[in-house]
């Protein structure tokens, strides 16, 4: 009996280190996708925020983790061919 209640300690415990690695690995999944599609990888950002500040971050959600609280935003980055405001 007390194994069980020390293993449900443990397993409590370990759960948000493993939502965590979850959003980590979720990441590095869909980064792989993107620089297999040709995006060099210092030509975009990927970002893992709360899921009501995904729309302020500027970029595309792509996907998500921890039970929907995340979402990993993707963002194209240009170094010469950088948007200008039209005027």
């Amino acid at each position: 009996m007390k194994r069980k209640i020390l293993w449900a300690g443990a397993l409590l415990f370990a759960c948000p280190l493993l939502a965590q690695a979850s959003c980590e690995s979720v990441k590095a999944d869909i980064s792989k996708k993107i620089i297999a599609n040709g995006v060099p990888e210092s030509g975009f950002s990927l970002d893992i925020v709360p899921s009501d500040q995904a729309d302020q971050q500027g970029g595309v959600v792509v996907g998500h983790c921890q039970n929907d609280s995340q979402k990993l935003v993707y963002k194209r980055l240009s170094d010469s061919n950088s948007p200008s405001s039209a005027g």
